[in-house]
Parts: structure tokens; C-alpha cells; sequence
């Protein structure tokens, strides 16, 4: 029984995995639009979408269809059925322009047909409609525009001549508009609509022109001013704004009263306003009458004589420093002696407590200034008119303090330097005069923050440097501060250099010590150095708040003997050089004393040996004698 059960089990998973596995494919999908593609308006058209589908068997298959228009869905439907899918477009419009695509789903699989583009030519003439021909000024015009059987979205445009008066947009074929026309006479009113399509439009003609006649508005503004003749300040100006002529109807009327850009009053029918005229008052004033978008208007030009001038507000001295008395005048320069005396004008300074005193001349005002800015106006008043000068700003000055001198730099004797002068407190401009012995060198003006006074001199002897102060000054009205005396230190540069040589040059022998002494007149610290002729590097170098300094050589030789110098230099940066000596390295005398014994020694050796030698000489003569003698006696006896 069990490989029975095997086989039987393994054959139902084969037929389920055959079941499992789709029993169609989508071939293709294609559609056509009939009668073509560029059709005119009012054609029948026909989007047809056929698929080929393969299919296993006899099974039916559902079969969702979906059309797009500019990617957006126009038409769905499902079916069962293996018929072409027909989505029909009767009588189409330019509206129904557009690329048209077609796709099949079955049971999640979809194939979608290339996309195909639809034209549609011709558009309606638009007709335009007036709700009536004749319309009184302001009065609205209602228009109606249509664009017979045409689809989509729309923009009518209507036109006055051609003139755009107004645009609207729909999603039908006809848009109505409220219309305001101005002036009277007659006006030529038309439209034209614009179909939308992606990604163009597509526009009309012009509709048909219907005239209107528009009748003026039988009222107009009326503007009354008194008094007429001259006006002065402080007169009371009566101005009064009303409706002229006759109306049934009133309603929808509006006066404004106006002066430039200021609304004084407003009103239905007539405005009353009164005023007390101002110089500032002189110009153009305007009543106004609207009604709807009509708008008439009616202007005076009113000129006010000044009564007197806005007064002028002015300092003296024009300069002032912190605790000086100063004056200022409030003064109106112009009156009008025909209706005013200058007697009559009063002034007061602003602002109250200032701590200044009127003076015996009207007008006049007379104090200390204070120790920071502050900003001034006065007030002109008679008969009721006040007027106020423009603002003055009075920023004291601050005088300025005892200057400090200093140089710049290092002071070298005989070489041009640089003096700075400078006030810590003061304001600009600020003079700086240098002096010596209280006569006058050079002076300049700093006029700005960075700049600084700095004067080129050169001293030929260090005690000139306290000889030199300055002077700064920035009101003219007092002496300039005095600075103390320039108090620097001078370098002197470095000369007469002198090289000393111990012990005695004639006394110098081997195995003494040799002291080379380098001695200067200048400004210390300086650096020494010695050298021996032939060396480039020196033999020492030194540097010392001393003007003099020396360099030992122990233990001379014969080698020590030559020329020696020395070179010194300090902060002057000028380097001087000693003569030369030179150096006779004399022999030790216990030298000499050995050399002579030694020659007295090699003279008594050679003395010696001659004496020896003639010695020996003599002897060997002798002895020859002898054996002649004994050689002689025995032939004799022989």
C-alpha cells in the first residue's frame, strides 16, 4: 500500500502545478481611430481597440479595457467577450483633441498600444448677447457670450472696440460678465473664446458686434470757495461740495472733498467744510462725484499769502566747544506788513529748561553749551498761527588735551627720525606745530581718526633730542596745549676704534699671554669681534654694554705671529674697523741659552777629537821610527 500512496500523491501535485500555471498570453494590443486622425467638427469618430489574445482551451476570459486621453482616463470597460472594444465619439469638437491610448488587463496582466493623435478642426462662431442696448453712465452692461455645442475648458474674452475689457474661464460653452463702460456716446462691444487643449489652444473669431449707446450722467460736481479774493493765513476758508443738476435717483451717488492726496470730507449729495487757511494750504482742491465706475470731478487752485515766514534757527559762533557761551536767533525772515507788524511775532526755543536766556533782542537767546549733542527748534506765533523751525543739531566740540611727543623708531645721531604728536582728547581737525626751543619747524592738520602728525628731523648731537616739544590746537579762540620735552634715548653710531696690544709688541716672546684690547667711542650694547689675517671667521666675538673689551691669546708661538684687527658694530648697524698690528712671535731665551751651550758643547767635541786624532798621528810615526832601527840593528848583525 505504501508506493501505491507514493504515485497517487505525486500525480495530484503535478495536476495542481498544472492548474497553477496561466492558461493565456497577451499577443499584442493595437488601436485605430476611424475615419483618421485629422478629422473636421461634427465627424462621427470611432476609437477601436483590438487585442490578440491566446488562450489555452475553451475558457472565457474577463477583459478590463481602459482609453486614455492625454494620459487621462476616459473610457473603462470589462468583458468577456473577444470582440474589438468600440469607444465611440459622436460629433466631436476641438475639445476632443488630443493622444488617445488603449490598454487590456487580464487576471494582472496588462498590455497597453502605442499612442495615436486625434485632431479636430473648426470652431463655432461665438454669439454675443446685451441684456439692452441703451445704459446710462456707471450703469452696468450684462453680456452674455456663447460658443454653440463646443466642449471642454473655455476662455471668453470680451472687447470694447479693440480694447480687452474682461477674461473668465469656464468649463461650459457660454460665460456671462458684468460690464462697466465710461463716457458717454456710443461703444462697439464683441467676444472671442479660446479652447484649451494639451498642450495648445486653440482660438476663435470674433463674434458679432453689438452696438450701445451710452447717455451721460445729467449731474455733475460743483465747487464753491470763498473768501475769493486774497486769502492770508489765519483767514477761515469756507469751501462748500455739491451735486448739480437732477436726478429721479440718487442712490449709488458719492462726493468727496479733496486736497492732493488728503480726503478732507466725504458725502452723498453736498459737503460743507470749513478750515482755517494755512500757508501749506495753497494748491489745488478737487470735489469729486462718483457713481458706479463713473467719476466726474471739479477743482479750484486757492493760494494763501504767508503770514510770516517759518523762522530759522542759527548758532554763532558756527563752532562751539563744551562750557563756551553761545547765541541762537530765531528769526522769520518774511512778513505781511499789510496785515502784520514784526513787533507782534513772539519766539520761544524748544525744548523748555534748556537753560537758555532770552536777551534784549526779541528772538535772540543766549547760554552755555552743554557737554554733549543736543538738538534745538524754536516756535514763531501770532494770531493764532505757530510755526517750527526745522531741528538744530549743536554738537560741541571737545577741546583738546596737552599732546604727547614721542619718536617712532630709534633715534640714531646723524640720521633722519620720525616725531609722532598726539592728543589722547580732542576733536577734529586738531593742529600739531613741532618745536625747538620753542621756534617754529613744521606743523600739520589731522582732519581724520587714522591719520597721524609725525615730523622727519635729524639731531647732530644727542642733547638736541630735549630740545624738541609740540603744539596742538583746535580752537582758534584759545592757545594751543604745550607738550613736555621730547625725552627719547639718541644711539650714537660706533668710532675711532683702536686695537691695544699687551704686553709691549717688541717684549713678545713664546709662551706669553697676548691681550688684544678693542676699544670704541659710541652707544653700547656693541659686539666685538677680533680676527687674524687669512682667518674669515673671527678668532672671538663678544657683545658688552662696554665700550671697551678685550680677547687673550695664552701661550704664544711662532704660529700666533701676524696681523690682527678688530671689528666692532651696535644698534646703528654702521661697522668700524681698528688698524692692523701685527704680531712678532719672538724665541724663548732658555731657547737661546740651549742653543749656545750646545754649540760651545759641539766645538769642545770637535777641538777633542782634533787634539786625539793628532795624537794619534804622532804615535804611529814614532813606533814606524822604532822598527826602522830594530830592523836596521838586526841586518847589521846579520
Amino acid at each position: 500500500m505504501g508506493p501505491l500512496l507514493l504515485l497517487t500523491s505525486t500525480l495530484l501535485s503535478s495536476w495542481r502545478m498544472v492548474e497553477a500555471q496561466p492558461s493565456f498570453t497577451i499577443k499584442q494590443i493595437t488601436m485605430a481611430i476611424e475615419p483618421g486622425t485629422d478629422v473636421r467638427r461634427d465627424t462621427n469618430v470611432t476609437v477601436k481597440c483590438q487585442a490578440v489574445v491566446g488562450i489555452f482551451g475553451q475558457q472565457a476570459l474577463s477583459r478590463a479595457y481602459t482609453i486614455y486621453k492625454d494620459g487621462i482616463v476616459v473610457y473603462t470597460k470589462t468583458t468577456s467577450s473577444s470582440e474589438d472594444l468600440v469607444y465611440p465619439l459622436p460629433q466631436v469638437r476641438v475639445s476632443n483633441t488630443g493622444k488617445y491610448k488603449c490598454k487590456i488587463e487580464i487576471e494582472g496582466k496588462q498590455k497597453s498600444s502605442d499612442p495615436k493623435k486625434l485632431t479636430v478642426t473648426g470652431l463655432s462662431s461665438p454669439v454675443l448677447r446685451l441684456n439692452k442696448d441703451v445704459f446710462s453712465e456707471g450703469e452696468e452692461v450684462i453680456a452674455r457670450c456663447t460658443a454653440t455645442e463646443e466642449t471642454g475648458s473655455i476662455i471668453f474674452y470680451f472687447y470694447e472696440g479693440s480694447n480687452e475689457l474682461q477674461e473668465t474661464r469656464v468649463n461650459s460653452n457660454q460665460a456671462e460678465v458684468k460690464l462697466r463702460l465710461s463716457g458717454k456716446g456710443s461703444r462697439r462691444i464683441s467676444c472671442d473664446y479660446t479652447v484649451l487643449i494639451t498642450p495648445d489652444s486653440v482660438k476663435s473669431r470674433k463674434s458679432n458686434i453689438t452696438t450701445v449707446s451710452i447717455q451721460e450722467l445729467p449731474v455733475t460736481p460743483v465747487l464753491e470757495i470763498s473768501p475769493r479774493q486774497r486769502i492770508y493765513e489765519g483767514d477761515r476758508l469756507n469751501i462748500s461740495c455739491v451735486v448739480g443738476g437732477f436726478l429721479y435717483n440718487y442712490d449709488g451717488i458719492s462726493l468727496f472733498l479733496s486736497q492732493g492726496t488728503d480726503l478732507l470730507s466725504r458725502g452723498t449729495t453736498k459737503i460743507n467744510h470749513s478750515m482755517t487757511a494755512l500757508a501749506k494750504d495753497s494748491g489745488e482742491f478737487e470735489c469729486r462725484l462718483e457713481k458706479g465706475n463713473v467719476a466726474k470731478t471739479s477743482t479750484k487752485n486757492v493760494s494763501v499769502t504767508e503770514l510770516f515766514s517759518a523762522p530759522t534757527l542759527t548758532v554763532s559762533p558756527a563752532e562751539v566747544f563744551q562750557g563756551d557761551n553761545m547765541k541762537l536767533t530765531c528769526r522769520s525772515a518774511n512778513y505781511a506788513s499789510e496785515r502784520l507788524r514784526k513787533e507782534e511775532v513772539t519766539y520761544t526755543i524748544n525744548p523748555p529748561g534748556t537753560q537758555l536766556v532770552p536777551g534784549r533782542e526779541v528772538g535772540v537767546f543766549s547760554g552755555r553749551t552743554l557737554r554733549y549733542e543736543f538738538n534745538y527748534t524754536c516756535t514763531a506765533q501770532a494770531k493764532g498761527i505757530v510755526k517750527h523751525s526745522k531741528i538744530l543739531t549743536i554738537s560741541p566740540k571737545v577741546s583738546v588735551s596737552v599732546p604727547k611727543i614721542l619718536v617712532v623708531g630709534r633715534v640714531i645721531l646723524g640720521r633722519p627720525f620720525q616725531i609722532l604728536c598726539q592728543s589722547d582728547v580732542g576733536s577734529l581737525p586738531i593742529n600739531y606745530t613741532l618745536l625747538k626751543k620753542y621756534d617754529f619747524l613744521n606743523s600739520t592738520t589731522v582732519k581724520q581718526p587714522y591719520q597721524q602728525a609725525r615730523f622727519m628731523v635729524t639731531i647732530q648731537k644727542p642733547d638736541e633730542i630735549n630740545q624738541y616739544m609740540c603744539e596742538a590746537q583746535n580752537n582758534d579762540r584759545r592757545n594751543g596745549e604745550l607738550s613736555k620735552r621730547l625725552n627719547a634715548t639718541v644711539i650714537v653710531p660706533l668710532s675711532e676704534p683702536v686695537l691695544t696690544v699687551l704686553p709691549d709688541l717688541a717684549d713678545i716672546a713664546e709662551g706669553d699671554n697676548l691681550y688684544l684690547i678693542c676699544g670704541i667711542k659710541g652707544t653700547p650694547p656693541v659686539t666685538f669681534k677680533w680676527y687674524h689675517s687669512g682667518d674669515v671667521q673671527p678668532l672671538f666675538t663678544t657683545t658688552s654694554n662696554k665700550i671697551t673689551m678685550d680677547y687673550q691669546i695664552p701661550s704664544l708661538g711662532s704660529k700666533h705671529s701676524g696681523t690682527y684687527y678688530c671689528e666692532a658694530v651696535n644698534i646703528a648697524n654702521n661697522i668700524v674697523r681698528s688698524q692692523l698690528v701685527t704680531i712678532d712671535v719672538r724665541m724663548a731665551l732658555w731657547k737661546k741659552g740651549v742653543i749656545v751651550a750646545s754649540c760651545l758643547l759641539v766645538v769642545a767635541v770637535l777641538v777633542l777629537l782634533c787634539v786625539l786624532r793628532f795624537r794619534a798621528k804622532r804615535g804611529k810615526s814614532e813606533a814606524a821610527s822604532e822598527l826602522s832601527v830594530l830592523r836596521a840593528l838586526n841586518q847589521m848583525t846579520l
